[in-house]
This record gives C-alpha cells, sequence and structure tokens, in this order.
C-alpha cells in the first residue's frame, strides 16, 4: 500500500501518533496503518480464502491485502499489503512461504510470506487477473485474465514460460491437477479447457454449461474435475475421458466456488442463494445444506485435514463448519464491500456506512467495533445521513427507488418515502431535521416531511441525474448538483429556482455549503473542485490536482478547510478561504468516495471503494 509523509500547513497538524485507546487497540487491531491514519474499519472485501498446506494459518484475500489468521484461535496474525492495482484473486505455495496476488491491471505480485517483502512482479496480462494457481511442486504458476490468456510462469524467476491462447474469453478459474501434468481453466463462455502444463497445447474441450465456468477444480486423485458455473449448476466430469458423469442442477442464479475435500469422497459448492452445498463425489447425492450467510459465497476452502470448511461471503463474515455434522462453529467479522456513502453521528461517537451491495453499517466511532447492520433490500445503498439530533438515519438504495428512516436507538424501520421513478442517489436533512431533500437518476430533486414521510415539492429543472443534494446552513436554499454538469440552487420555501452555477465540464458528483453559508464547494467528473459565492454564484476558485473524479467534497466544521475524495484513492485538504493546497492523504487502495468531518473537527474519515474506512486526526 502506497504511503506518504504528510506536510504541515497553516494550522492543521495531521499526527502520525495514534490517539486510540486501549479497548480499540485491543478490540481492533490496527495492522499496516497508512502514514497519517490513526484507525482503520473494515477489513476490506473477501476475494478469497486459503489454509496453508499443514492447516495452521487461514490466509483471507481482501481488497486492501492479504490478512493471515492463527487456525487454532483465529486471531489476525498481520495484513499484508503491496503496492496493488486493485486485489482480485490469491494463491498461497505449496511450502506456505509465498503469496502470489493478482491484480486489477494484470500483474501479479509474489510477496515472501514470512517476511512480508515484495520478491517479484510477473508482467504480461493486459487486461484483469481472475484466477491464480501454484503447481503442486511449487514452480510454476498459472494466471487466468480478463485478456482471453492463461499465463505459466516460473514462479522463483518470475519469467513467463508459456501463453495458452486459444481461448477468446475471459479466463475466470485456473487450477493444476495433482501430478502437475495438466492445466484446466474455465472462461466466460461456458467451456473448459485442458491444457498441456508442458508444451501449452489444447488437449480436449468440456461442454455442457451455457454460462461462464467460475470454478474447476481436479480431484485429489486427479480422476474427476467438478465445475461450478453462473448457469447456476454444478458439474462432474471423468478428467481421463472428458465425458460428464453428473448434472446437478442448483437453486442458484450462480455457484461461484467448489472445491474438493482432502479425501475427494465429499465436494462443495457455494453460490447466490447464500448457502453452501455439500455432496458426495461418487453418486451426486447431497449429504447436506450449510446455510447461516445472508449474502452471496464467493469463496470455499476445506482444512487440509477434511474437518473443517472455511466458507468466505458478501456480508462480510467467514464462517467455519463441521463438514460431517453441519455445524456452524465459529465466524470471522469485519469484511465489507464497497463503501459508497458515509457519515458521522452529530455527537461524534458512530460512523454509518452505506456500502455497494446495499447494507448499511453502523460502527462505533473510538473503538472501531461493529455495532449495526441495515440489510432491508436497499440493494446499493448511495447515501446515509444522520438527522441533526442523532435519532434518526436516512438510506437510500438503488431498485427500490425509495429512502427508508431508521430509529437509531430502537434499530427499527421508521417509515419510507416514496415517489422518485429511479434510484436515489443522495439524501440531506434540513437543519432542523424537519425537512429531508433527495436527488435521483429520474433528474429530480424531492422535498419531504421527516416525520411524517409526506412529499411536500419536487424539483425538476435539471437535464440529467441529480447526483448530490445539500441545505444551507440557515436551511433556506436547497443545493442540487447533477450529471448536465450544472449546479441549481432552490428556495426551500417556495421551491422556486435561484440560480444555476455553470462551469464544471463534466458531471458534478459532490455538493456542500461551507458552514457560515457563504461558500459553495462542488466536485466533479472533470477533475476539479469549484468553490462559489452562495449568495451571488459567482466563481470564487477552481481547485486542481489531479485528472480523477472528485466524488466527495466536505468542509470542516470551523469552515477553514475543504476536503475531497478523488477517484485516485487520495484525500486533498485545501485551504477553504485561499484554495491553496495543503496536503495529500494517501492510503486506500481504491477510489475514494465519501469524506466526512466529526463534529469537533478533530477526525477526518474517508470511505472508499476498497471497502474501508480510514480516521485521520486532524489538530
Amino acid at each position: 500500500m502506497k504511503k506518504t509523509s504528510l506536510s504541515i500547513s497553516l494550522t492543521l497538524v495531521l499526527a502520525s501518533v495514534l490517539f486510540l485507546s486501549k479497548t480499540f487497540a485491543q478490540d481492533y487491531p490496527q495492522w499496516e496503518l497508512p502514514d497519517g491514519a490513526i484507525a482503520r474499519i473494515g477489513k476490506g472485501g473477501i476475494r478469497g480464502i486459503q489454509y496453508t498446506s499443514d492447516g495452521t494459518l487461514l490466509a483471507v484475500a481482501s481488497s486492501i491485502g492479504i490478512w493471515l489468521y492463527d487456525t487454532t484461535n483465529l486471531q489476525e496474525i498481520g495484513l499484508f499489503t503491496a503496492d496493488i492495482d486493485g486485489l482480485s484473486c490469491m494463491a498461497l505455495s505449496p511450502d506456505g512461504r509465498t503469496f502470489a496476488i493478482g491484480s486489477g491491471n494484470g500483474n501479479i505480485h509474489l510477496l515472501d510470506r514470512v517476511t512480508g517483502i515484495p520478491k517479484t512482479t510477473l508482467i504480461g496480462h493486459t487486461d484483469g487477473i481472475f484466477s491464480i494457481a501454484f503447481s503442486p511442486d511449487g514452480r510454476t504458476i498459472a494466471s487466468g485474465s480478463g485478456d482471453s490468456t492463461i499465463g505459466l510462469w516460473n514462479a522463483d524467476t518470475g519469467e513467463q514460460k508459456i501463453t495458452l491462447s486459444g481461448d477468446r474469453n475471459r479466463v475466470f478459474s485456473v487450477a493444476f491437477s495433482p501430478d502437475g501434468e495438466t492445466v484446466i481453466s474455465g472462461s466466460a463462455d461456458g467451456i473448459i479447457r485442458l491444457w498441456d502444463a508442458n508444451t501449452g497445447e489444447q488437449k480436449t474441450t468440456l461442454t455442457g454449461h451455457t454460462r461462464e465456468v467460475n470454478s474447476v477444480p481436479f480431484s485429489p486423485d486427479g480422476k474427476t474435475i467438478v465445475s461450478g458455473s453462473g448457469d447456476g449448476t454444478i458439474r462432474l466430469w471423468d478428467a481421463i475421458t472428458g465425458t460428464q458423469k453428473t448434472l446437478i442442477i442448483e437453486d442458484k442464479f450462480s455457484v461461484n466456488s467448489v472445491v474438493f475435500s482432502p479425501d475427494g469422497r465429499t465436494f462443495a459448492g457455494g453460490g447466490s442463494d447464500n448457502t453452501i452445498g455439500l455432496w458426495d463425489t461418487n453418486t451426486g447425492e447431497p449429504k447436506r445444506t450449510l446455510a447461516g450467510h445472508t449474502r452471496y459465497i464467493g469463496s470455499v476452502a476445506f482444512s487440509p485435514d477434511g474437518n473443517t470448511i472455511a466458507t468466505g461471503s458478501a456480508d462480510g463474515t467467514i464462517r467455519f463448519w463441521d463438514p460431517h455434522t453441519g455445524k456452524h462453529t465459529k465466524t470471522l467479522t469485519g469484511y465489507t464491500d464497497e463503501v459508497r456513502s458515509m457519515a458521522f453521528s452529530p455527537d461524534g461517537r458512530t460512523i454509518a456506512t452505506g456500502h455497494y451491495l446495499g447494507t448499511v453499517r453502523l460502527w462505533d466511532a473510538h473503538t472501531g467495533k461493529h455495532k449495526n447492520t441495515f440489510t432491508e433490500d436497499i440493494w446499493g445503498a448511495w447515501s446515509v445521513a444522520f438527522s441533526p439530533d442523532g435519532r434518526t438515519i436516512a438510506t437510500s438504495g438503488d431498485h427500490r427507488k425509495i429512502v427508508k428512516l431508521w430509529d437509531t436507538q430502537t434499530e427499527k424501520h421508521k417509515t419510507t418515502l416514496k415517489g422518485h421513478t429511479g434510484r436515489v442517489f443522495s439524501v440531506a436533512f434540513s437543519p432542523d431535521g424537519r425537512t429531508i431533500v433527495t436527488g435521483s437518476n429520474d433528474n429530480t430533486a424531492r422535498l419531504w416531511d421527516a416525520h411524517t414521510g409526506k412529499h411536500k415539492n419536487t424539483f425538476s429543472e435539471h437535464t440529467w441525474y441529480v447526483q448530490s443534494v445539500a441545505f444551507s446552513p440557515d436551511g433556506n436554499t436547497i443545493a442540487t448538483a447533477s450529471g448536465d454538469d450544472t449546479i441549481r440552487l432552490w428556495d426551500t420555501k417556495t421551491g422556486m429556482h435561484k440560480k444555476t452555477l455553470t462551469g464544471h465540464t463534466d458531471k458534478v458528483w459532490s455538493v456542500a455549503f461551507s458552514p457560515d453559508g457563504n461558500t459553495i464547494a462542488t466536485g466533479g467528473g472533470d477533475g476539479t473542485i469549484r468553490l462559489w459565492n452562495a449568495n451571488t454564484g459567482e466563481h470564487k476558485h477552481t481547485l486542481t490536482n489531479n485528472t480523477q473524479n472528485i466524488f466527495s467534497v466536505m468542509f470542516s466544521p470551523d469552515g477553514r478547510i475543504l476536503a475531497n475524495g478523488s477517484g485516485d484513492g487520495a484525500v486533498h485538504l485545501w485551504d477553504a478561504n485561499t484554495g491553496i493546497h495543503i496536503t495529500t492523504l494517501i492510503g486506500h487502495a481504491s477510489s475514494v468516495r465519501s469524506v466526512a468531518f466529526s463534529s469537533d473537527g478533530q477526525i477526518l474519515a474517508s470511505g472508499s471503494a476498497d471497502s474501508t474506512v480510514l480516521l485521520w486526526r486532524l489538530r
């Protein structure tokens, strides 16, 4: 992960000294924090899980790095990070000493598991890596890529040995046969291909799946292949003849991961119905179903002794099961998915995060502990907002085109705001807490009574999506930022359009008022932040420091600092009066979608598509 030294400017000092209490340090271990960050909330999104060959360690690949656990007590041993552009998959060498890490840009990074030191980078693919596997002797690495090729690499030197290019579709899964002589691949076209690992020649193809093949391992004896597909089926194949032995039609939209037990007698599969099935390899008959996850299963692994199954889910947990009884035994928590929105409670004690898969999570801002999750079918939680008294939280999601209000004390649903005809991107409370404004991809902003949920008014002059909404501090003006490249100001009481601010050359992602109400900040897809006189609409400053999208802008409570989150994964801090750039906070592995200050201005939080929130202390 990238790190940077932080500059000191004006009265702002970014302290690298931890302010965390002993409680935070004990309850929520903070590994490999970037310079200047004081805490991390969330461990990233789960990308894969694998046991070491002796079963003593479990490696969990996440969007920010690889977490390592002691399997006897599930204690975190550490977090391995590297300068990786979008960690996508991981494999551990048979001797347990080397991680091979796939990235979104097509590179493969080899990392020493013991020291954490990068060993080498395998460069050759031209698109992201979906799957990596070591040969049984650990000397060769196979990689499946979005560029429709399979790479075979020397694991010691990093040299590319062979490129298997008979496929014309993205390669989602690769594996070696137990003797290391064959490489198997599953692709987006639903075809399974077997290749000679020494010559690179294609040996045969297995057809039958009608959608992408997500997972395709060999049995331990090498005689059977199991495949899981996006067509909702699991198929067993004779590895020698290539004939299909068994077809299992699952009640799943997609089967994402299949794996054999170490003795080969059982195979397990997990997918989009949130369950894991176990079947008899010889007969194909179901043995049991493991239920408990609340989101789709992305990864399944047997322990080397065959007595435990670990399953990684989009619900942010890794669950452990006894495969003989089906009993759930333990759970690892703290993993999340992409953070799309974030807010501090008014008292600064709670952070709310809205996530890509629709959950809204509440976290203790002082301990980092997860407090609660709202999962009321709000797929894609684009926006979260606390009422000024902190008693209500508003959440907006994708396909249901609604906003839900929740009681933060009882954690119960209070009411639903219905009326938009498109997904709701943004929600904000008025300063007095009586009114809510929402922005939608139906090109409108709507005003609602916060207590009754009654619709009060509609602002409909934008010609494209309304991406962001904000109230002025006195509550008399509403600002709406749109994909039509403009910001419009409206009279809250009359609904009359007051002004249009023009100057951005691409969609406007975010809008915020300064605490004194005299300045408006906007962030756009043109990579600029613009400051405007809120009374006259006059353009004051244009702030530029990169060419990436500016997804979020926010003033500090005293109005002196402006923070923005950008598509390059950085948080930039600016002098709000002069427009001078103060410093850059680097630590996220993907774009920063949301920034928020605590009410006392002491802490800045940044929420990212890397599925984490970083806390930075400002003095």
